[in-house]
């Protein structure tokens, strides 16, 4: 008997933005599908208008289980997670130990594969840490749409960090699809 898949349905019971009042609560599993997807959008966005060589299934992979180690770990808050460089390196290892934890609760051979997946392939890397930080912003948006003005330092901290990272996919993604997320649903043209 392998636990693996088990352990992993029960991101659904970890919330995210623990700190922070929401109005709609988010939990780990919800987080991982939606920046899977963005993961994949701007693979594609790279591949198909950037011109650039990716695979934009493997950043989506990567991506569905970038946040799998904390099923053992907990969401850590970002204020406590990269409050300095000793914590984060704190921080890096217990995710390592994590992922072996997780790792071994697989078949033999289906370890290599998932300790990959796990561990953030370096390939799709940039594109998974991108994902990350648009659907922490797209959160804050839906919250700050709400009236939630607790995620306004949030939106603005997170936009600053997308824009530092000077990737064209992710300005691409944030030019042409973010204004919709301001949108109701008529307005959306459904």
């Amino acid at each position: 008997m392998y636990s693996y898949f088990a352990l992993v349905s029960r991101l659904k019971n970890i919330d995210r933005w623990a700190l922070m009042r929401n109005a709609d609560r988010e939990n780990v599993q919800e987080h991982s599908h939606m920046v899977a997807v963005i993961a994949h959008a701007l693979g594609l966005i790279r591949r198909d208008i950037f011109k650039k060589d990716c695979d934009p299934d493997r950043a989506a992979a990567a991506a569905l289980f970038h946040d799998a180690p904390e099923i053992l770990t907990g969401d850590m808050p970002t204020p406590v997670k990269y409050h300095d460089e000793n914590m984060i390196e704190a921080y890096r290892r217990i995710e390592d130990a994590a992922v072996d934890k997780l790792v071994s609760a697989l078949p033999e051979e289906l370890r290599g594969e998932y300790r990959e997946l796990l561990k953030i392939p370096e390939d799709v890397s940039s594109l998974v840490h991108a994902a990350d930080k648009l659907a922490a912003y797209i959160k804050c948006l839906e919250e700050l749409k709400t009236g939630n003005g607790e995620f306004k330092s949030a939106a603005d901290s997170t936009l600053l960090k997308l824009k530092k990272l000077k990737m064209p996919e992710v300005d691409y993604f944030i030019e042409n699809f973010i204004p919709a997320f301001s949108l109701t649903l008529d307005e959306l043209g459904l």
